[in-house]
């Protein structure tokens, strides 16, 4: 007889199972989540027992369908981790690796009723005064000035050079704080989203620019997010700005700069993509939406409570259970997308911004960062190809999202480009209509505003380069964006 003290060697299947033979969302045997998923599915379904860390149970939502249900009935379910009975039980220790992602925080994304309609309503009152089309051009101006930087080598990490920078330097601008777009602030920014021994830290760098941020504004306002946001007739007290100034700024840009990277990433790996994009049969904003398909910025959304007892996907809740908001596998549930592999052309039905009460309010913003960047970048360097090969490229995962580590790339040389100041992105004076999508022609006209700085200028003295050939339906379709058109 066997020795039941006896621990499993490693990749042993006991490693992937907890009490009950139910999965484990962590761990060596979960590196591969969307494999992890696919077996909760064949064996449980659209909804599916699992484990998080230390082996605190929640239900993991794998149908498409099901996914939608759940974040729109207010009335069933929450995000009020207050009301999940393993936080009240102690099940979810204090130190448990996910709290900070866990733990209940007084901003709109945990609130609910009146609370919530009036933290919400002041963030998308505030989103509502923001100029789309301010954003574009002050995205295009910031792809410039980080292009020139490595234009001149040949050789670049459009991760790291790239797609981890140009959401935070238009957010900083769209806050109302250029000033503070560095390094440092993006680099705080990847770092408390990893859990590491750091986060803390860095968690504490960004709030303390954003409590500064809120106090200036308090007392000087000016036309930028953070004043009409201070500014709101909700009257939000100032603990309250810097957090939801908090949660905008993080979650445009870890969503943005995983869309971006993604979307690179297929580009310079399919050939089929890359050739539809060249041949005009499909637009970079048709790819960015192909990409929030493939590969969701945020895998999953922790966490989903149940306020009664109910049944989602076959599987009975229980009042105060937790639910996984799973974004990548109910984007490639068979029921809604037979073939995985298939193109999405024009459906807009994924998962990736959520839905219901809590839909993300800025989805907009990314997909202007992410169309602006991409289009921009690959008409500056039109040869631009991977450097080395696809199955060499490595990625750093976590249960909310999955990360490419870096893309580097390679292009003949280029001089820089001659960019002038980067334009203010200036507010709309009234409100857009709640149908207003990005790339809709504007009939009002902004007051001008002065411009902004520039994020960290190139040093050398640039020349003026021609438009690329080779892609005169992407420098078509820049002019009439930029003229308005």
């Amino acid at each position: 007889m066997g020795d039941p003290t006896a621990v499993p060697p490693p990749g042993c299947p006991a490693h992937a199972v907890g009490t009950g033979g139910v999965r484990r969302l962590y761990g060596p045997e979960a590196e591969d989540l969307g494999a992890v998923y696919e077996k909760l599915r064949a064996e449980h379904g659209s909804v599916a027992p699992a484990l998080l860390h230390d082996d605190v149970p929640i239900w993991v939502v794998l149908g498409h369908s099901e996914n939608m249900h759940m974040v729109r009935s207010p009335s069933q379910f929450c995000r009020d981790t207050r009301q999940w009975s393993a936080l009240q039980d102690g099940t979810v220790k204090p130190d448990h690796p996910l709290m900070p992602h866990i733990a209940w925080q007084p901003i709109c994304c945990h609130a609910e009723g009146n609370e919530h309609l009036r933290l919400r309503g002041a963030v998308t009152g505030a989103m509502s005064t923001i100029d789309h089309r301010g954003i574009r051009r002050y995205a295009n101006r910031a792809t410039q000035h980080l292009v020139n930087k490595f234009c001149k080598d040949g050789r670049a990490d459009l991760v790291s050079q790239f797609a981890e920078h140009l959401p935070m330097a238009v957010m900083c601008e769209i806050l109302g704080m250029p000033e503070e777009y560095s390094e440092r602030i993006v680099q705080a920014a990847r770092d408390m989203l990893k859990g590491t021994e750091t986060a803390i830290a860095s968690n504490a760098y960004i709030m303390d620019a954003l409590t500064r941020l809120t106090v200036r504004r308090r007392a000087e306002p000016k036309e930028d997010f953070t004043s009409h946001l201070i500014n709101h007739p909700a009257r939000l007290n100032d603990e309250e700005i810097s957090q939801h100034l908090r949660v905008v700024l993080i979650a445009a840009y870890e969503t943005t700069a995983n869309l971006l990277a993604n979307v690179l990433r297929v580009v310079l790996t399919d050939p089929r993509f890359r050739a539809q994009l060249n041949g005009g049969q499909m637009t970079v904003p048709e790819a960015v939406e192909q990409s929030l398909w493939d590969e969701p910025p945020f895998s999953t959304i922790l966490p989903y409570i149940a306020k009664q007892d109910t049944e989602l996907g076959g599987q009975r809740i229980r009042t105060g259970d937790a639910l996984l908001f799973g974004i990548a596998p109910g984007n490639v549930d068979p029921r809604v997308r037979p073939d995985p592999k298939a193109h999405m052309q024009g459906n807009r039905s994924h998962l990736a911004f959520g839905g219901g009460p809590h839909e993300c309010p800025g989805q907009d913003i990314g997909r202007a960062i992410a169309d602006v960047g991409v289009d921009a970048l690959l008409t500056r360097l039109p040869d631009v190809e991977l450097a080395g090969y696809e199955d060499e490229l490595s990625w750093r995962s976590f249960i909310l999202n999955r990360h490419l580590v870096e893309l580097p790339v390679k292009f003949e040389p280029k001089p820089q480009q001659d960019v002038t100041l980067l334009p203010s992105i200036n507010p709309v004076p009234l409100q857009r209509a709640d149908n207003w999508q990005v790339g809709m022609v504007r009939t009002e006209s902004p007051a001008p505003q002065p411009t902004a700085p520039e994020p960290e200028p190139a040093t050398e003295s640039p020349t003026v380069v021609p438009e690329p050939a080779g892609r005169p339906n992407v420098f078509r379709r820049l002019l009439r964006w930029w003229r308005g058109e």
